[in-house]
C-alpha cells in the first residue's frame, strides 16, 4: 500500500549520527532529524558545547545523546563509530557536517591550514562514512549517508573572500558524494550532498563581520542569508523514505546566490 507523504517522512525508529553538531547548522539538522522521530548522537570535539546542545535536543522531547571526537583524526572518528555502535545500535543515517575553515591569499597560504582544513573537511568525511558503512549499514543494506558541502564548492568566491582550502574541500565533497553513491548504490545506501550558501554561524561571523550581513545578503535573489530551518526539510528528505530514490547528487540551500554565480 502506498505511504503517506507523512509516513514516508517519519523517521521513528532510526539513529542519526551527526558531527560538527553542538550548534549552528548540525545543530539545525539534529532538530530536524529529532523532530521526525529519530534518535540522535551528537558530536564534536567539545564536552561543554555539546552537553548544552544535548540539554535544549531533550528539552524539545528528542532522544539525544552524545560523545566528544575530533573528526580530523582517524583514532577519534574509529572510536566515534564504535561507540555510537555500542551506545545507540545501527546507524540509518549519517551526517557529515563538521568542518574547518581558514583564510589567506591563495599565494601566501600556509600548507599547515591546507592539510587541517583537508583532514577535517574531506578526509575526515571519508573514514567516517567507511567506519559506518563497514560496521553497521552494508550488511542491513541500508543507509542515508549526507555531507554537507557549500555553494563555496561550486565556484569561486565573492571578491574579498581568500578561502582557498575550504572551497577545494568542498568541490571534493560534492565529487566524494557521486562516487560514493555510485558505488554503493548496490547496497541501498543512498550518498548525498547539502550546498548551504551563507548561514550566520561561529565559522561564518568573522566574515559576515568583515564583509558586512547586508553585503552578504544582497548575493541572494532572495536578499536574506539562511536562518535556523532552511536546512531541515531537505535533510529530512535525504534522510527519509521520501527521498530512497535520491542519491548522488546535490543542492545549494543559499536563497539563489549560486543561480547568478554561475554554480
Amino acid at each position: 500500500m502506498t505511504r503517506t507523504v507523512q509516513q514516508l517522512f517519519d523517521l521513528s525508529g532510526k539513529t542519526a549520527l551527526v558531527t560538527g553538531s553542538s550548534r549552528g547548522l548540525g545543530l539545525q539538522m539534529a532538530h530536524a532529524l529529532g523532530e521526525a522521530g529519530a534518535k540522535i548522537m551528537l558530536t564534536s570535539r567539545k564536552a561543554e558545547d555539546l552537553e548544552q546542545a544535548c540539554a535544549e535536543l531533550q528539552a524539545a522531547g528528542i532522544d539525544a545523546r552524545w560523545i566528544a571526537a575530533d573528526c580530523a583524526k582517524e583514532t577519534e572518528l574509529q572510536r566515534l563509530a564504535d561507540e555510537t555502535l555500542q551506545r545507540l545500535g545501527d546507524v540509518d543515517i549519517l551526517v557529515n557536517n563538521a568542518g574547518a575553515a581558514w583564510g589567506a591569499p591563495a599565494e601566501d597560504y600556509p600548507i599547515a591550514a591546507w592539510d587541517k582544513v583537508m583532514n577535517l573537511n574531506i578526509r575526515g568525511y571519508f573514514i567516517l562514512s567507511q567506519a559506518i558503512a563497514k560496521k553497521s549499514m552494508i550488511a542491513r543494506r541500508s543507509g542515508r549517508i549526507i555531507n554537507i558541502a557549500s555553494i563555496t564548492g561550486l565556484g569561486g568566491n565573492p571578491a574579498g573572500i581568500e578561502t582557498i582550502a575550504y572551497n577545494t574541500s568542498k568541490g571534493a565533497v560534492v565529487n566524494f558524494t557521486r562516487a560514493l553513491a555510485a558505488e554503493w548504490g548496490k547496497y541501498n545506501i543512498t550518498v548525498n550532498t547539502i550546498c548551504p550558501g551563507f548561514f550566520p554561524s561561529k565559522m561564518s561571523n568573522g566574515l559576515l563581520d568583515e564583509v558586512g550581513s547586508d553585503t552578504m545578503a544582497a548575493h541572494a535573489p532572495l536578499n536574506r542569508l539562511g536562518d535556523d530551518e532552511d536546512l531541515k526539510g531537505l535533510c529530512v528528505l535525504y534522510a527519509s523514505d521520501a527521498g530512497k530514490h535520491i542519491t548522488g547528487q546535490y543542492l545549494a540551500v543559499d536563497g539563489g546566490v549560486s543561480i547568478v554565480t554561475g554554480g
